[in-house]
């Protein structure tokens, strides 16, 4: 029963759907069908471009991501340089103060220097003065000795050692004493020994 029920209403649906084909007209729906097709079109297109413009929404998106990491990177970068550059600020103002003081001790180390070169000048011009007086009679003294005892002095000896030669009328003869292993008297025992009697 129930069966034949669904059966009926089937047929009458049928009935129906033909009715309706039969009444509508071909051009009619064929407009409808352009319509839906038109709009199945704008549907594709509008989801081709919304599908776009999230794909460029994404890739702007990972860009900024990357320009934020990039920019982070830098900031980290900069601020190294920046603490390296603080403490070589500092080291430099460390050293500047050191060098200040080093440049100040050598400034007065330099004024000493030009005071005892000024001592050492005026030492100087007085040895000058004294050397052109005593030097030419010490010259004087010494030809006066060779020309008495005909010896002649080594100057460059230890002062212990007197070294020289005695140049006699026939012979030169070597003299070589040390001061340390004679008495006084006997350096000018020997001393005289040289000397000739003969005036």
């Amino acid at each position: 029963m129930a069966q034949s029920h669904k059966f009926q209403d089937l047929e009458e649906t049928g009935d129906v759907l033909v009715s309706f084909i039969n009444s509508s007209q071909p051009v009619k729906l064929i407009q409808v069908k352009e319509a839906h097709q038109a709009l199945f079109d704008k549907h594709m297109e509008t989801k081709r471009l919304v599908t776009q413009i999230l794909k460029d929404v994404s890739q702007a998106e990972e860009a900024a991501g990357q320009g934020l990491l990039d920019l982070e990177e830098e900031k980290n970068r900069r601020e190294e340089e920046l603490q390296t550059l603080e403490d070589q600020l500092r080291k430099s103002s460390a050293k500047s103060q050191m060098t200040d003081s080093e440049l100040q001790f050598l400034q007065r180390e330099l004024e000493s220097l030009r005071v005892d070169e000024h001592e050492l000048d005026v030492l100087r011009s007085e040895v000058d003065e004294d050397t052109t007086e005593i030097i030419p009679s010490a010259v004087f003294v010494s030809q006066v000795y060779y020309l008495i005892t005909k010896i002649k002095w080594e100057y460059e000896t230890p002062p212990n050692v007197l070294k020289g030669v005695h140049y006699g009328p026939d012979l030169a003869t070597p003299i070589n004493m040390d001061k340390c292993s004679l008495s006084p008297c006997d350096v000018s025992d020997q001393l005289w020994s040289f000397v000739s009697t003969e005036w």
